[in-house]
């Protein structure tokens, strides 16, 4: 089964396991599906970086593709299907990226492992 990342699930997933609940734990270690990070992510990382909001080890570029790979998460891209789909979405969540992330989600079929219970609110497949 595939599963979109939460931007904050990523982030969580690189340290110890302690904020993450016993669902995203599983999915996470076990590895047998197919984990996915969209690019909304990387974006989203690289703002909150340029502005002082979050502190990484190394830069952005280097960070998000070094733990992709050592994890075995894949890649997805923000299409202009998903960017169109936020339009249809209502406005329960303002976060833009969060938004694109609901998108992508539904768009695809994707559960997304989020521990932000508003996402539930769009009718996405949420684990947590």
């Amino acid at each position: 089964m595939k599963y979109l990342l939460d931007t904050v699930i990523f982030l969580w997933s690189l340290d110890p396991f302690e904020k993450l609940n016993r669902a995203a734990q599983n999915i996470l270690v076990e590895n047998k599906d197919e984990l996915y990070l969209s690019a909304a992510t990387s974006w989203e990382i690289s703002i909150k970086v340029g502005v002082g909001k979050l502190q990484l080890p190394e830069p952005p570029q280097q960070y998000v593709p070094n733990r992709m790979s050592t994890h075995g998460f894949r890649g997805l891209q923000v299409t202009h299907r998903h960017a169109l789909a936020v339009s249809e979405l209502p406005l329960h969540h303002k976060d833009p990226f969060d938004r694109v992330l609901i998108a992508q989600s539904l768009t695809e079929e994707m559960p997304i492992i989020s521990a932000d219970a508003v996402f539930d609110r769009y009718g996405a497949a949420r684990i947590w």
